[in-house]
Protein backbone atom coordinates (compact mmCIF):
# COMPACT_ATOMS: atom_id res chain seq x y z
CA UNK A 1 0.00 0.00 0.00
CA UNK A 2 2.95 2.34 0.51
CA UNK A 3 4.48 3.81 -2.64
CA UNK A 4 7.85 2.39 -3.67
CA UNK A 5 9.36 5.88 -3.67
CA UNK A 6 8.17 6.39 -0.09
CA UNK A 7 9.67 3.09 1.03
CA UNK A 8 13.02 3.97 -0.51
CA UNK A 9 12.98 7.40 1.12
CA UNK A 10 12.18 6.09 4.60
CA UNK A 11 14.07 2.79 4.82
CA UNK A 12 17.45 4.43 5.42
CA UNK A 13 16.20 7.39 7.46
CA UNK A 14 15.53 8.11 11.11
CA UNK A 15 11.75 8.52 11.37
CA UNK A 16 9.35 9.72 14.05
CA UNK A 17 5.68 8.70 13.68
CA UNK A 18 2.97 10.98 15.07
CA UNK A 19 0.76 8.31 16.67
CA UNK A 20 -2.74 8.53 18.14
CA UNK A 21 -3.86 4.85 18.17
CA UNK A 22 -6.69 5.77 15.79
CA UNK A 23 -7.44 4.14 12.45
CA UNK A 24 -5.02 6.17 10.33
CA UNK A 25 -1.89 6.21 12.50
CA UNK A 26 -2.34 2.56 13.54
CA UNK A 27 -2.55 1.52 9.88
CA UNK A 28 0.57 3.54 9.10
CA UNK A 29 2.45 2.03 12.04
CA UNK A 30 1.78 -1.54 10.84
CA UNK A 31 2.55 -0.65 7.22
CA UNK A 32 5.92 0.70 8.37
CA UNK A 33 6.57 -2.54 10.27
CA UNK A 34 5.46 -4.59 7.27
CA UNK A 35 7.95 -2.77 5.03
CA UNK A 36 10.81 -2.91 7.57
CA UNK A 37 10.99 0.86 7.86
CA UNK A 38 12.65 2.02 11.12
CA UNK A 39 10.70 4.45 13.31
CA UNK A 40 9.80 5.53 16.83
CA UNK A 41 6.45 6.96 17.93
CA UNK A 42 5.22 10.05 19.78
CA UNK A 43 1.74 10.40 21.26
CA UNK A 44 0.00 13.32 23.00
CA UNK A 45 -2.51 12.78 25.80
CA UNK A 46 -4.93 15.72 26.09
CA UNK A 47 -6.76 13.99 28.99
CA UNK A 48 -10.17 14.92 27.58
CA UNK A 49 -11.46 11.36 27.27
CA UNK A 50 -11.16 8.31 29.54
CA UNK A 51 -10.13 6.35 26.45
CA UNK A 52 -6.98 8.45 26.03
CA UNK A 53 -5.23 6.52 28.81
CA UNK A 54 -5.99 3.27 26.99
CA UNK A 55 -4.56 4.73 23.78
CA UNK A 56 -1.31 5.64 25.54
CA UNK A 57 -1.15 2.16 27.08
CA UNK A 58 -1.63 0.66 23.61
CA UNK A 59 1.24 2.78 22.28
CA UNK A 60 3.49 1.50 25.08
CA UNK A 61 2.37 -2.07 24.43
CA UNK A 62 3.18 -1.82 20.72
CA UNK A 63 6.58 -0.26 21.45
CA UNK A 64 7.47 -3.10 23.81
CA UNK A 65 6.20 -5.77 21.40
CA UNK A 66 7.96 -4.47 18.30
CA UNK A 67 11.05 -2.85 19.80
CA UNK A 68 10.74 0.82 18.90
CA UNK A 69 10.90 3.79 21.27
CA UNK A 70 7.80 5.70 22.36
CA UNK A 71 7.42 9.20 23.77
CA UNK A 72 4.36 10.56 25.59
CA UNK A 73 3.38 14.20 26.13
CA UNK A 74 0.77 15.05 28.75
CA UNK A 75 -0.73 18.22 27.31
CA UNK A 76 -1.59 21.16 29.59
CA UNK A 77 -5.22 22.12 30.12
CA UNK A 78 -6.33 24.03 27.02
CA UNK A 79 -8.81 26.77 27.87
CA UNK A 80 -9.75 28.13 24.43
CA UNK A 81 -9.27 27.70 20.68
CA UNK A 82 -8.69 24.01 21.29
CA UNK A 83 -7.85 22.78 17.78
CA UNK A 84 -5.23 25.43 17.03
CA UNK A 85 -3.66 25.27 20.50
CA UNK A 86 -3.63 21.47 20.50
CA UNK A 87 -1.85 21.51 17.15
CA UNK A 88 0.75 23.90 18.52
CA UNK A 89 1.30 21.70 21.60
CA UNK A 90 1.58 18.64 19.39
CA UNK A 91 4.08 20.07 16.94
CA UNK A 92 6.17 21.70 19.67
CA UNK A 93 6.49 18.23 21.21
CA UNK A 94 7.37 16.55 17.92
CA UNK A 95 9.93 19.20 17.01
CA UNK A 96 11.54 19.04 20.44
CA UNK A 97 12.05 15.30 19.92
CA UNK A 98 13.29 15.81 16.36
CA UNK A 99 15.84 18.37 17.52
CA UNK A 100 17.08 16.49 20.58
CA UNK A 101 17.17 13.02 18.96
CA UNK A 102 18.12 13.94 15.39
CA UNK A 103 15.11 12.53 13.54
CA UNK A 104 15.15 13.27 9.84
CA UNK A 105 11.45 12.79 9.08
CA UNK A 106 8.15 13.33 10.88
CA UNK A 107 5.51 10.94 9.57
CA UNK A 108 1.80 11.76 9.83
CA UNK A 109 -1.12 9.59 8.78
CA UNK A 110 -3.10 12.10 6.72
CA UNK A 111 -4.93 10.40 3.87
CA UNK A 112 -6.83 11.39 0.72
CA UNK A 113 -10.01 12.15 2.67
CA UNK A 114 -8.11 14.62 4.87
CA UNK A 115 -6.71 16.32 1.78
CA UNK A 116 -10.18 16.70 0.22
CA UNK A 117 -11.68 17.85 3.51
CA UNK A 118 -9.01 20.57 3.79
CA UNK A 119 -9.57 21.65 0.19
CA UNK A 120 -13.33 22.00 0.68
CA UNK A 121 -12.87 24.01 3.87
CA UNK A 122 -10.41 26.37 2.19
CA UNK A 123 -12.68 26.73 -0.86
CA UNK A 124 -15.58 27.77 1.35
CA UNK A 125 -13.42 30.29 3.24
CA UNK A 126 -12.16 31.87 0.03
CA UNK A 127 -8.94 30.45 -1.36
CA UNK A 128 -6.88 30.21 -4.52
CA UNK A 129 -5.12 27.37 -6.27
CA UNK A 130 -2.16 27.28 -3.90
CA UNK A 131 -4.30 26.94 -0.76
CA UNK A 132 -6.63 24.43 -2.42
CA UNK A 133 -3.68 22.11 -3.07
CA UNK A 134 -3.35 21.85 0.69
CA UNK A 135 -1.33 18.93 1.94
CA UNK A 136 1.67 17.65 0.01
CA UNK A 137 3.26 14.24 0.38
CA UNK A 138 6.57 15.82 1.35
CA UNK A 139 7.06 19.22 2.96
CA UNK A 140 10.44 20.65 3.89
CA UNK A 141 10.44 22.09 7.39
CA UNK A 142 13.18 23.95 9.22
CA UNK A 143 15.02 20.91 10.59
CA UNK A 144 13.20 17.94 9.07
CA UNK A 145 10.88 16.63 6.35
CA UNK A 146 7.17 16.26 7.08
CA UNK A 147 6.06 13.17 5.16
CA UNK A 148 2.52 11.89 4.64
CA UNK A 149 2.90 8.34 3.28
CA UNK A 150 -0.88 7.65 3.13
CA UNK A 151 -1.97 10.68 1.11
CA UNK A 152 -2.83 8.51 -1.92
CA UNK A 153 -5.11 6.20 0.12
CA UNK A 154 -8.70 6.51 1.30
CA UNK A 155 -9.77 5.79 4.88
CA UNK A 156 -11.89 2.85 3.72
CA UNK A 157 -8.70 1.17 2.48
CA UNK A 158 -6.99 1.74 5.81
CA UNK A 159 -9.97 0.26 7.70
CA UNK A 160 -10.03 -2.73 5.37
CA UNK A 161 -6.29 -3.30 5.97
CA UNK A 162 -6.71 -3.20 9.76
CA UNK A 163 -9.76 -5.45 9.77
CA UNK A 164 -8.19 -7.96 7.40
CA UNK A 165 -5.16 -8.27 9.67
CA UNK A 166 -7.16 -8.21 12.94
CA UNK A 167 -5.27 -5.15 14.16
CA UNK A 168 -6.60 -3.29 17.19
CA UNK A 169 -7.34 0.43 16.87
CA UNK A 170 -9.39 3.07 18.68
CA UNK A 171 -12.20 5.33 17.49
CA UNK A 172 -12.04 8.88 18.85
CA UNK A 173 -15.62 9.98 19.54
CA UNK A 174 -14.64 13.64 19.06
CA UNK A 175 -14.16 12.90 15.34
CA UNK A 176 -17.96 12.74 15.07
CA UNK A 177 -18.65 15.84 17.14
CA UNK A 178 -20.19 18.40 14.80
CA UNK A 179 -19.14 21.35 16.94
CA UNK A 180 -15.92 21.05 14.92
CA UNK A 181 -16.45 22.27 11.36
CA UNK A 182 -13.92 19.79 9.97
CA UNK A 183 -16.17 16.93 11.10
CA UNK A 184 -19.14 18.44 9.27
CA UNK A 185 -17.10 18.78 6.08
CA UNK A 186 -15.84 15.21 6.44
CA UNK A 187 -19.21 13.57 7.09
CA UNK A 188 -21.46 15.60 4.80
CA UNK A 189 -19.17 16.35 1.88
CA UNK A 190 -15.71 14.77 1.71
CA UNK A 191 -16.68 11.16 2.40
CA UNK A 192 -19.70 11.07 0.02
CA UNK A 193 -17.71 12.79 -2.75
CA UNK A 194 -14.81 10.36 -2.45
CA UNK A 195 -17.17 7.39 -2.50
CA UNK A 196 -18.69 8.64 -5.77
CA UNK A 197 -15.92 10.51 -7.59
CA UNK A 198 -12.56 9.31 -6.28
CA UNK A 199 -10.69 8.96 -9.59
CA UNK A 200 -11.76 12.43 -10.73
CA UNK A 201 -10.78 13.95 -7.38
CA UNK A 202 -7.31 12.37 -7.57
CA UNK A 203 -6.87 13.71 -11.10
CA UNK A 204 -7.99 17.20 -10.01
CA UNK A 205 -5.37 17.24 -7.27
CA UNK A 206 -2.72 16.32 -9.85
CA UNK A 207 -3.81 19.28 -12.02
CA UNK A 208 -3.83 21.60 -9.01
CA UNK A 209 -0.27 20.60 -8.12
CA UNK A 210 0.82 21.32 -11.70
CA UNK A 211 -0.93 24.71 -11.67
CA UNK A 212 0.62 25.56 -8.31
CA UNK A 213 4.09 24.86 -9.68
CA UNK A 214 3.40 27.22 -12.59
CA UNK A 215 2.05 29.97 -10.33
CA UNK A 216 4.69 29.92 -7.64
CA UNK A 217 8.38 30.26 -8.32
CA UNK A 218 10.31 28.75 -5.45
CA UNK A 219 12.59 31.25 -3.72
CA UNK A 220 15.61 30.23 -1.70
CA UNK A 221 15.31 31.14 1.97
CA UNK A 222 18.51 32.90 3.08
CA UNK A 223 19.20 32.58 6.81
CA UNK A 224 21.41 33.87 9.56
CA UNK A 225 20.50 32.58 12.99
CA UNK A 226 16.76 33.32 13.49
CA UNK A 227 16.56 35.82 10.62
CA UNK A 228 15.16 34.48 7.34
CA UNK A 229 14.94 36.44 4.08
CA UNK A 230 13.74 35.77 0.56
CA UNK A 231 13.54 37.91 -2.57
CA UNK A 232 10.16 39.58 -3.14
CA UNK A 233 7.93 38.40 -5.98
CA UNK A 234 4.23 38.78 -6.63
CA UNK A 235 1.91 39.24 -3.66
CA UNK A 236 0.64 35.69 -4.25
CA UNK A 237 4.14 34.26 -4.21
CA UNK A 238 5.16 36.28 -1.16
CA UNK A 239 2.23 34.99 0.91
CA UNK A 240 3.01 31.44 -0.14
CA UNK A 241 6.63 31.67 1.03
CA UNK A 242 5.74 33.45 4.27
CA UNK A 243 3.12 30.81 5.02
CA UNK A 244 5.47 27.96 4.16
CA UNK A 245 8.31 29.31 6.30
CA UNK A 246 6.10 30.03 9.32
CA UNK A 247 4.60 26.55 9.02
CA UNK A 248 8.14 25.18 9.21
CA UNK A 249 8.34 26.94 12.59
CA UNK A 250 5.02 25.42 13.65
CA UNK A 251 2.88 28.53 13.13
CA UNK A 252 -0.10 28.77 10.77
CA UNK A 253 -1.22 32.19 9.54
CA UNK A 254 -4.92 33.02 9.52
CA UNK A 255 -7.10 34.30 6.69
CA UNK A 256 -7.08 37.77 8.28
CA UNK A 257 -3.28 37.76 8.54
CA UNK A 258 -3.00 36.78 4.87
CA UNK A 259 -5.08 39.80 3.92
CA UNK A 260 -3.05 42.13 6.13
CA UNK A 261 0.19 40.80 4.62
CA UNK A 262 -1.13 41.80 1.18
CA UNK A 263 -1.92 45.31 2.39
CA UNK A 264 0.94 46.13 4.75
CA UNK A 265 4.72 46.22 4.48
CA UNK A 266 5.16 44.77 7.96
CA UNK A 267 3.07 42.66 10.31
CA UNK A 268 3.54 41.08 13.73
CA UNK A 269 2.16 37.54 13.44
CA UNK A 270 0.87 35.71 16.48
CA UNK A 271 2.82 38.08 18.75
CA UNK A 272 5.84 35.89 18.01
CA UNK A 273 7.15 36.81 14.56
CA UNK A 274 7.70 39.95 12.55
CA UNK A 275 7.30 39.82 8.77
CA UNK A 276 8.68 42.95 7.12
CA UNK A 277 9.89 44.20 3.74
CA UNK A 278 13.51 45.36 3.51
CA UNK A 279 14.62 46.57 0.09
CA UNK A 280 14.04 43.79 -2.43
CA UNK A 281 13.59 41.20 0.33
CA UNK A 282 11.01 40.04 2.81
CA UNK A 283 12.41 39.24 6.24
CA UNK A 284 10.97 37.04 8.98
CA UNK A 285 12.35 37.05 12.52
CA UNK A 286 11.25 36.69 16.14
CA UNK A 287 9.36 39.77 17.27
CA UNK A 288 11.14 41.60 20.08
CA UNK A 289 9.65 44.88 21.20
CA UNK A 290 12.17 47.43 22.43
CA UNK A 291 11.46 50.97 23.54
CA UNK A 292 15.04 52.22 23.43
CA UNK A 293 17.75 51.44 20.90
CA UNK A 294 21.27 52.86 20.61
CA UNK A 295 21.38 56.02 18.50
CA UNK A 296 24.10 54.63 16.21
CA UNK A 297 22.15 51.42 15.65
CA UNK A 298 18.93 53.33 14.86
CA UNK A 299 20.76 55.43 12.29
CA UNK A 300 22.22 52.32 10.63
CA UNK A 301 18.75 50.76 10.44
CA UNK A 302 17.32 53.98 9.04
CA UNK A 303 19.91 54.08 6.26
CA UNK A 304 19.20 50.44 5.43
CA UNK A 305 15.45 51.24 5.49
CA UNK A 306 14.79 48.40 7.94
CA UNK A 307 11.28 48.41 9.41
CA UNK A 308 11.21 49.56 13.08
CA UNK A 309 9.43 46.38 14.21
CA UNK A 310 12.32 44.27 12.88
CA UNK A 311 14.95 46.31 14.72
CA UNK A 312 14.25 44.80 18.14
CA UNK A 313 15.49 41.39 17.08
CA UNK A 314 18.40 42.80 15.04
CA UNK A 315 19.60 44.82 18.04
CA UNK A 316 20.34 41.50 19.78
CA UNK A 317 22.01 39.72 16.85
CA UNK A 318 25.14 41.33 15.43
CA UNK A 319 25.63 38.50 12.91
CA UNK A 320 22.12 38.98 11.53
CA UNK A 321 22.74 42.73 11.15
CA UNK A 322 25.93 42.08 9.19
CA UNK A 323 24.15 39.49 7.05
CA UNK A 324 21.24 41.81 6.26
CA UNK A 325 23.57 44.74 5.57
CA UNK A 326 25.40 42.68 2.92
CA UNK A 327 22.13 41.43 1.49
CA UNK A 328 20.74 44.95 1.06
CA UNK A 329 23.99 46.55 -0.14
Amino acid sequence: MLKQTTKELLQNSKNLLAFSAGVDSTALLFLLLENEIPFDIAIVDYSLREQSKEEVSYAKELAKRYGFAYFVKNAPDIKSNFEATAREVRYDFFEELISSRNYENLLTAHHLGDKLEWMLMQFCKGAGCVELCGMSEIELREEYKLIRPLLHLDKTELLAYLDKNNIKYFIDASNSDEKYSRNIFRKKYAQPLLAEYRSGIEKSFEYLETDKAALIQEEKILKKNALACFRKGSSRSNIYHIDKYLKSLGHMISKEQRQLLREQKSLVVGRKYIVAEAGEYICIAPYIKKEKLAKEFKEKMRLLKVDPKLRGYLSEDVEAVEFLSLLLA
